[in-house]
């Protein structure tokens, strides 16, 4: 009788997933913003790895809800779906390493990581159910990733850097608006969507109440403290552009 030869397993995704995220972070860091200051190093390096998820975790995402034809709130999870479930998972792992080292009080963060990882991993790992409500959320919390990401990089060097600071004012107010749209809109009627579907009764034979609740409860928290951060960024952008008003006036 032959034994399976362990060269034949196939590697888990999380681990090579992570690896390459790692890699990432460190090329960011000590090659491409080598001549950034030691302040802003860290924070850019995590966009990095943020733009290498976010807008192919929204294709991804999307790809493997459609091609799913038994998607539901508590549809069992395809292995495409668990690819990008282990896709994200490995991102925000190594993006909480980042806070964990560079930014240890940044306790909003690191709750919002720990918190997300949780819905992640038991929906991947745990009850192997309820990936197209959770990767739906993923594709909204998404979406705006590259906006973000390229936004985040200009406020960080506008204070030295003319061109930054006029990318940083252009990308404002489209990148305010599509966030609203994704996070204040679109984000929670799809969880009262969700919501309306658990509360029926239809996956607790899968997903037991107090896991779905967790979820609810996490997903409900961040879109509200989304919707206080976007709006603190309109009411701040209305502020400049009537200074600004005021300023050519005189």
């Amino acid at each position: 009788m032959e034994t399976l030869s362990t060269s034949a397993l196939p590697m888990p995704n999380l681990p090579v997933f992570f690896a390459v995220y790692l890699l990432l972070y460190l090329i960011a860091y000590f090659v491409i913003f080598r001549n950034w200051s030691r302040n802003l190093r860290p924070e850019a390096s995590s966009c990095v790895i943020s733009l290498a998820h976010g807008t192919p975790a929204v294709f991804l995402a999307s790809r493997a809800i459609l091609i799913d034809p038994n998607r539901n709130f508590h549809s069992q999870n395809t292995p495409f779906q668990n690819l990008v479930l282990d896709y994200s998972i490995a991102y925000f792992l190594m993006d909480l390493c980042h806070y964990l080292i560079f930014y240890p009080r940044d306790v909003l963060f690191i709750g919002h990581h720990l918190a997300t990882l949780f819905v992640f991993v038991t929906c991947r790992y745990c009850v192997y159910h309820g990936a197209y409500a959770i990767l739906v959320l993923l594709i909204l919390a998404e979406i705006t990733s590259f906006c973000q990401n390229a936004w985040t990089l200009a406020g960080a060097r506008r204070s030295d850097s003319e061109f930054a600071a006029r990318l940083y004012d252009s990308l404002s107010p489209p990148f305010y608006a599509l966030y609203t749209a994704a996070r204040a809109f679109a984000g929670p009627v799809f969880v009262y969507q969700m919501l309306a579907f658990y509360l029926g009764g239809m996956a607790d034979n899968v997903i037991p109440r107090w896991l779905w609740v967790s979820w609810i409860f996490v997903v409900v928290t961040a879109i509200s403290v989304s919707i206080l951060w976007i709006s603190n960024l309109w009411l701040q952008l209305y502020k400049e552009i009537t200074a600004r008003h005021a300023e050519k006036i005189r």
